[in-house]
């Protein structure tokens, strides 16, 4: 037990740099596996299944993203409140939220999942699915759904495990999940010939494997954060300061998840099915560098959260700029490959050239800015790991509601009415533009924010830092 509290008290007194690296390469490593995960069964799918399936597979993103707001309302708000307790040396709560976690993600998880499965057709055809489409977008969400407190306290548990110092088993519980997956797709796929049902079944036992793993682990009495009685309870101020913390991840993925309804009905209007396939494909594609700044940010947020909660705020400026210098480094990387060698990534999900061709005019767009979208992500989740739940929910919000969602509404029609091209290109270039605005909004509140913070805290200076 007390190596466990070394290990927690090593976030106040480790070098900052040598911190982010331990912490932030093991997430850096599980989020892109986790990508890779998701990659997997779109590369499979498409070879395997066949084009459509690819749009099939898209159309089930909103879905997805629903499940996952849920998801990160728990794991996120629960892995930034162990952080800060831990940092309070406030063992007992931090036991609580553990606890916690593990209800709110059974409770959340069967009913997400049973109202899903119930109207299932429905919320499919609302999301742009169409009579050759549903079929695979249907076979791939039932088994998903039923799946769903599995993912959810998978996801949980994975969080806790890293915020109470443990980022290696973190990672190795994703690592475990997405090999088990890329192992069992191509078995399920081809030789079973279960088609995009083998992908989900694949995806779930994966998930169920990983789980018991990460129960084993938090079975051992020895480990600082355990499973034991009495921590269960559902305790209200627990669960209120889960819900105000992990709001901000929650309301992104739940705009996310109209916003890709919104892109998707686009799409569908000017393009059609396949264009919402290379939708899915660009979408995977952005993702893979979007979750590696996601792990940066898992690293960063134990080391801001204990610091912030420790009173040690110049160790707080300094792991904010070494992880804005890396996001950046990381985005950049996805631009050069999305202008310049968009073919070879977009060959790696299909064969069919007008899917090819359609899916590197809509990447070439997409990533025209990623060189500053790094910048926006670390800075939202700075301001969710030191508690600032309201400033981190805006700039959440500032790019999906403020700047892209307008854009998908009028950019289309524009492009239609009054140029040369179809409105499709209005949708793809909303995206880039949203990306922008929200960039330079970020950069503002930041600035300001950090004015502010070393006027209240002069004791916050360059040669003090680690």
């Amino acid at each position: 037990m007390k190596e466990r509290k070394m290990a927690a008290l090593e976030l106040g007194t480790e070098r900052i740099r040598k911190l982010l690296v331990q912490y932030a390469v093991p997430a850096i490593i599980a989020m892109t596996a986790s990508s890779l995960y998701n990659m997997v069964d779109s590369i499979f799918i498409g070879h395997g299944v066949g084009p459509l399936a690819i749009s099939g597979l898209a159309l089930t993103f909103p879905l997805m993203n629903l499940a996952a707001a849920f998801g990160s309302l728990v794991g996120v708000g629960a892995a930034t409140l162990v952080s800060m307790r831990l940092g309070q040396r406030d063992y007992e709560t931090a036991q609580c939220v553990l606890g916690n976690v593990v209800m709110l993600n059974v409770i959340i998880g069967i009913v997400f999942g049973a109202v899903a499965l119930i109207f299932l057709d429905p919320i499919l055809y609302f999301f742009g699915a169409s009579d050759a489409t549903i079929g695979y977008a249907r076979e791939y969400m039932t088994i998903i759904l039923l799946g769903n407190v599995v993912t959810h306290l998978y996801l949980g548990l994975n969080s806790i495990l890293r915020a109470a110092g443990h980022p290696r088993k973190s990672m190795y519980a994703t690592i475990n999940t997405v090999v088990i997956n890329a192992v069992l797709d191509p078995i399920f796929i081809f030789w079973f010939d279960w088609g995009i049902r083998g992908a989900a079944i694949a995806t779930v036992l994966a998930q169920i494997i990983s789980l018991m793993w990460q129960f084993r682990l938090l079975s051992n009495h020895e480990e600082l954060l355990h499973f034991h009685r009495g921590i269960y309870r559902l305790r209200r101020k627990i669960v209120r300061d889960i819900m105000a913390i992990g709001m901000s991840p929650f309301l992104m993925n739940l705009a996310a998840c109209f916003i890709v309804i919104l892109i998707n009905k686009g799409l569908k209007e000017y393009g059609g099915d396949l264009m919402i396939g290379a939708y899915g494909i660009v979408n995977r594609l952005g993702f893979f560098f979007v979750m590696i700044v996601m792990g940066l940010n898992q690293g960063m947020q134990p080391i801001a959260g204990y610091n912030y909660g420790a009173r040690q705020y110049d160790r707080v400026m300094r792991v904010l700029k070494l992880t804005i210098v890396g996001a950046t480094c990381i985005t950049t990387t996805g631009f050069l490959l999305g202008e310049l060698f968009p073919r070879v990534a977009v060959g790696l999900f299909t064969n069919d050239e007008e899917l090819i061709r359609l899916s590197i005019e809509g990447m070439r767009i997409v990533f025209i800015c990623y060189p500053i979208i790094g910048f926006q992500m670390v800075a939202t989740n700075f301001f969710m790991s030191i508690g600032m739940a309201g400033k981190a929910i805006f700039l959440s919000l500032s790019r999906q509601l403020l700047f892209l969602m307008p854009g998908l509404i009028f950019l289309p029609h524009f492009f239609a009415e009054h140029t040369s091209w179809d409105g499709s290109w209005g949708v793809w270039c909303s995206m880039p533009l949203s990306d922008l605005l929200a960039s330079a909004v970020a950069f503002f509140m930041l600035t300001y924010q950090l004015r502010k913070f070393r006027a209240s805290h002069p004791e916050v200076s360059a040669e003090k830092s680690r």
